[in-house]
């Protein structure tokens, strides 16, 4: 039976900011492990609220106000094998009792272990406060919190051990950047200069203020439309009715503001809200409480990448900067209108200030966030340490995204295609070999669709020579610059390599598989021969995939002969190169390290000479020795590389190395069948899933690309063909059959 965790919070259909964040959290971990491990919820109910029929996640509820609902919980969860930990999501406002002291009564019962997220952290101001705070996180093994500021309270005020605290950011959506333009014409708002505030309505969300700033503000930009998304908060309905919205619309009315303020007066669902935020030129967020520690609005708003103006509680002054947003005072519509009137009239500067936020949040996405909190749970969960992470779906939808009628584009900004930058034969072979290998698995008309582009650019590139010229501007004209300034024998060997993947495969439709077969043996017959490790590498795995089917062929003696001569020639490479601690084929380690051994493992397949697999496993062991370190996979960085007489750089990473290394751990497992390269495959690959040294995922699950590399501080958040066309590799080899 699986382990479970338990999440003790309010939980979906109530609507309430700790419910949205447990359901969003639940999500990110159970995406990461739900093969290894089940979530289930304690669900808080309010005092007179209606009863929810709750998913069935939902296996324990609580009466807030009931002192026995939280101990007769507590003890089931002790009772139950399968429960391993649980999880708080502690605000004060859900549980009964003053400052919600009746969690209390929950935490002395519980016997299992018990992580505590505190959303709302004070500063201390009574004794029962602090008696509350204190017995809490007495009783947590680990306590989490969002802000660097509620972890100094928490030191300062209630004398919680430092190393007893972890600081894990609030998680936002995993959205792609996108300015207003599209969002606005799907809300019909293409007109308008929008403003927005969401969230649950109650009287500390400090609106009333907004209104007052605005008529300043309309009569130089009287476009204007402030968009107040949310109905109000279920509490304050149960006991002051609409009582604050009906005086915001008096407001309204009184300041002539009725066609520049506009109430959605409903709990939006993530995908509508997202939309409003994208549609969105300024948020604002002007909360009246200075120790409000944590805010889910202003997190999705910078996470979606909106400038914003906000009063200063204690997140947005933790984490708003004046590249990101402005502050303004408490209570003062004067501030807030001088805010508001700078940034319109800066449209370039408001730009740069949404596009710094969604830079400076990448880290707190909930694939990033679940990850985090996935590492302290398995202080608790020992089958979580050893654990391998759940293989994403597989998506071609970025690389489809890239590719126009012509083939793949080089490079992207964010996740849009850099049409401009035009196009190559190494990134248009790999992604190739993608659409061979897919096709294998889900033969549909839209990938052999693909095939047939990558294949007529590959021909298209093809010389007299037999080489492959690498560049195409984006006019579709030869880079001649280019081409003749970098040598052809790596995009040359990748096509081969492609050519000879379409060729192997059953699967594709007999006429793809003859073009690439005629075009192999094209450039086969003309090519003048490669003269450096990593091009012959990859030749000598592409006459392995070809001679696969073919090892009897009249014409395979003449390609056997090229793999054993290649193949050769990466043996005397490494001799020559190599010592007792240095068993590598060149002096320094440098890209795409791991398609090395891996052609000699190809060779040897071929042709059983036990030279071939010797070097080939040395050589990858000494790579294993120098790349993975505690688990972790680390690749050589291209900032310096690694000399044989030097240290090796950390940075920056990327994801072609990590790939060629899966490819390899894949190769000598299918030769072997030993389980230790398996792991080490799993570990490789989990580079790409955030096992790396920012703990930052580099896959992005929502669009299906890759980011460009890991740097010393943050990803490189483009995702262009080549990082994606790796990615796609690397998960590729958990498909392929042996």
């Amino acid at each position: 039976m699986k382990p479970w965790i338990v999440y003790v919070a309010t939980y979906p259909p109530r609507e309430c900011g700790i419910a949205t964040f447990t359901q969003d959290l639940i999500g990110a971990v159970d995406e990461l492990y739900n093969q290894a491990l089940e979530s289930k919820v304690v669900a808080m109910n309010a005092r007179g609220a209606p009863l929810f029929k709750y998913p069935p996640k939902v296996l324990w509820q609580i009466r807030e106000n009931e002192r026995e609902d939280y101990v007769r919980v507590a003890k089931a969860l002790n009772e139950n094998q399968q429960v391993k930990m649980v999880n708080i999501q502690h605000e004060f406002g859900i549980f009964g009792g003053g400052y919600g002291s009746y969690i209390l009564n929950f935490v002395d019962a519980l016997q299992k272990p018990l992580v505590v997220t505190f959303h709302t952290v004070l500063p201390t101001s009574n004794k029962s406060l602090h008696i509350t705070v204190q017995a809490v996180a007495r009783a947590a093994k680990k306590i989490i919190v969002m802000t660097d500021l509620s972890k100094k309270i928490l030191i300062d005020d209630y004398s919680i051990p430092p190393s007893k605290i972890k600081i894990i950011p609030h998680g936002i959506p995993p959205v792609s950047y996108q300015e207003p333009v599209r969002a606005k014409k799907d809300l019909r708002l293409s007109e308008r200069t929008v403003l927005l505030t969401f969230g649950l309505l109650n009287r500390n969300k400090g609106i009333q203020y907004i209104l007052d700033a605005l008529p300043s503000v309309v009569k130089k930009f009287p476009n204007i439309l402030y968009l107040i998304v949310g109905a109000t908060h279920p509490v304050v309905l149960q006991e002051e009715g609409e009582s604050y919205r009906n005086e915001l619309v008096k407001k309204i009315r009184k300041l002539g503001l009725g066609g520049n303020v506009r109430f959605y007066n409903r709990y939006l669902e993530l995908p509508e809200l997202i939309k409003f935020l994208q549609a969105t030129d300024i948020y604002l967020s002007p909360s009246l409480d200075p120790d409000q520690a944590v805010s889910g609005t202003l997190s999705y708003a910078l996470g979606l990448g909106r400038p914003v103006v906000s009063t200063p509680f204690a997140q947005a002054r933790e984490e708003l900067s004046e590249r990101e947003g402005l502050l303004v005072k408490f209570r003062n519509p004067n501030s807030i209108s001088e805010a508001l009137l700078k940034l319109l009239a800066d449209d370039t500067g408001r730009i740069a200030m949404g596009k710094s936020a969604y830079f400076h949040t990448r880290n707190k996405t909930w694939p990033n966030v679940g990850l985090a909190y996935a590492r302290e749970f398995a202080s608790y969960i020992p089958e979580l340490r050893n654990q391998e992470k759940n293989l994403p779906p597989f998506k071609l939808n970025h690389l489809i995204k890239l590719t126009d009628n012509f083939g793949i584009i080089q490079f992207a900004k964010l996740t849009e295609p850099e049409y401009s930058s035009g196009y190559t034969v190494d990134d248009n072979a790999r992604a190739l070999i993608v659409a061979a290998e897919y096709y294998e698995q889900h033969p549909r008309e839209y990938v052999s669709r693909l095939m047939q582009k990558y294949l007529a650019f590959l021909k298209f590139t093809l010389q007299r020579d037999g080489s492959f010229a690498n560049y195409v501007n984006a006019d579709r004209s030869m880079n001649a610059k280019q081409n003749e300034k970098e040598d052809p024998e790596d995009p040359s060997a990748r096509a081969l390599l492609a050519l000879a993947v379409v060729a192997d495969s059953s699967a594709t439709p007999s006429f793809i598989r003859g073009r690439a077969a005629n075009l192999f043996v094209s450039s086969f017959d003309a090519n003048g021969g490669f003269s450096f490790p990593r091009p012959a590498a990859h030749f000598i795995k592409a006459l392995g995939i070809f001679l696969r089917g073919r090892a009897n062929s009249k014409s395979a003696f003449r390609k056997k002969q090229a793999l054993i001569h290649y193949a050769n020639f990466l043996c005397d490479s490494f001799e020559k190169s190599s010592s007792r601690r240095w068993q590598w084929f060149e002096t320094k380690l440098t890209y795409c390290n791991g398609i090395l051994p891996e052609a000699l493992f190809w060779a040897y397949e071929v042709t059983k000479k036990e030279r071939y697999l010797d070097i080939g496993k040395r050589s990858m062991n000494f790579l294993i020795e120098k790349t993975f370190r505690n688990g972790t996979y680390l690749p050589i960085g291209q900032n310096g590389w690694y000399r044989r007489a030097g240290k090796r750089t950390y940075f920056d990473q990327q994801p072609e190395d990590a790939s060629a290394t899966v490819q390899m751990l894949r190769k000598i497992y299918e030769i072997t069948g030993d389980n230790h390269y398996k792991r080490l495959m799993y570990q490789a690959f989990s580079w790409f899933l955030g096992d790396n040294l920012l703990r930052l995922a580099v896959y992005d699950r929502s669009t299906g690309g890759c980011y460009d590399g890991v740097g010393e501080k943050e990803v490189n958040l483009n995702q262009g063909a080549e990082s994606t066309v790796s990615y796609l590799l690397a998960r590729l080899a958990f498909e392929r059959k042996s």
